[in-house]
């Protein structure tokens, strides 16, 4: 085991890992620097596209005068292929040095940044683990970043390894140091579909002043970038019209809508349509509402139990608020830390029923993380498409769902 492994064996055993680790993060940089730069000819290029869709041209957009949620505007002046979702405001901002330089260096520079931030998730993993610090953190950053889920960070340009590491830390110090949690709760707010879900667990589950410093932090910050925006497109009732306009065109796409068999969301409603062709009335609603009211239920009463049970509760709060709305297969990178905690908990108490059932709940949040390429193929070739683009949907959802069963089962 590691825990008892010798420390010059420790030491060596380390250093390969460290080495495996920086020739994958190697490969997985290379997209940023072979990119070519954006034009209207080359909008298929999936390398950094997040990057150049949700973060470059947006911010060059706010900065030329314009309103980067308008998708007219957006789609009329930047060679984007997808619309500009509702990132908080303040993401303008907090993103704004990666935008002002030329576009190779600015995506360069995000992703090394990115690579930092899934570093700094993988010491957070290890020490909500209690592994070997630097062990623990040099295996589980090189299993990140060799991960699909991990490579697809950097590959997209996506922005939630901040994201992660601000949900660990609205988790790991919500107790302890409640001012870090607000803190990481407002990083965590840059996509509302994070925030949200995770402000209403955490003050379900007693963190109230956790709950509602992040929610107001990430509202200040956002409150001058709004307030230029009014200013700028005429007054409140343009703005929220610009609003209106850029919800309708995400649930119009093929790749936002609850109901489409092409897109990669891994939220319940989403998967149930994609297994059944059936979508109820009112799904994402009910979805969004039922989920969330049972994940606060059942994190509240693994809180009353030991340390292990609250490993737990953090666990499916991280998969539940992934599962109550919108969400991509990579955003089930928040709840790394927990599923170590999990993990080592699991091994350690392995011939106990519940924790076995635990243990599979893990294992089916290990699928997103698995699909590589080859795997990606292999799915693709014997089941299609659809399938390749359910199968992570499904195997978080079942991981929610063990682990509401195992929750429903402990004792208050």
């Amino acid at each position: 085991m590691i825990t008892t492994t010798k420390p010059d064996t420790r030491t060596l055993i380390t250093i390969a890992v460290a080495v495996i680790g920086a020739l994958s993060a190697a490969r997985a940089l290379r997209p940023s620097w072979e990119v070519p730069a954006p034009t209207g000819e080359n909008l298929a290029e999936e390398r950094l596209q997040d990057f150049r869709d949700a973060l470059y041209f947006p911010i060059r957009e706010f900065l030329a005068g314009g309103n980067p949620y308008d998708p007219a505007a957006m789609f009329e002046h930047w060679p984007v292929r997808q619309n500009f979702n509702l990132y908080q405001p303040y993401h303008l901002v907090l993103h704004l040095p990666f935008a002002l330089p030329e576009y190779r260096i600015g995506a360069i520079a995000f992703t090394l940044a990115s690579l930092v931030l899934l570093g700094v998730l993988g010491l957070l993993a290890a020490r909500r683990a209690k592994l070997p610090l630097v062990l623990g953190t040099v295996v589980i950053g090189a299993l990140l970043v060799t991960s699909q889920v991990g490579k697809a960070q950097l590959y997209v340009g996506q922005v939630n390894p901040l994201i992660a590491v601000g949900a660990a830390a609205a988790l790991l110090a919500r107790s302890s140091h409640p001012r870090v949690a607000a803190l990481g709760l407002a990083v965590a707010w840059l996509k509302p579909q994070f925030g949200l879900p995770l402000a209403i667990l955490l003050f379900a589950r007693g963190s109230r002043r956790v709950a509602l410093g992040g929610t107001v932090i990430a509202a200040l910050a956002s409150l001058p970038v709004v307030g230029l925006l009014v200013y700028r497109g005429g007054g409140v009732g343009p703005f929220l019209d610009v609003i209106s306009a850029n919800l309708a065109h995400a649930s119009g796409t093929s790749y936002g809508a609850v109901d489409s068999v092409t897109a990669q969301r891994v939220d319940l409603p989403a998967v149930f349509f994609r297994v059944t062709d059936w979508l109820p009335p009112a799904a994402e609603l009910t979805a969004l509402v039922g989920v969330l009211a049972a994940t606060a239920y059942l994190a509240r009463k693994l809180d009353r139990g030991d340390s292990d049970s609250r490993s737990v509760a953090d666990l499916i709060t991280a998969v539940g608020a992934v599962v109550a709305v919108v969400h991509q297969p990579g955003d089930v990178l928040i709840a790394v830390p927990a599923m170590a905690a999990v993990a080592v908990v699991c091994w350690r108490r392995r011939k106990e029923r519940d924790w076995r059932i635990t243990g599979f709940a893990v294992v089916a949040l290990l699928v997103p993380f698995a699909h590589l390429y080859f795997v990606n193929s292999a799915i693709i070739g014997l089941f299609g498409r659809r399938v390749d683009v359910t199968v992570d949907g499904v195997a978080i959802v079942v991981a929610w769902v063990l682990l509401v069963v195992v929750a429903a089962r402990k004792r208050a």
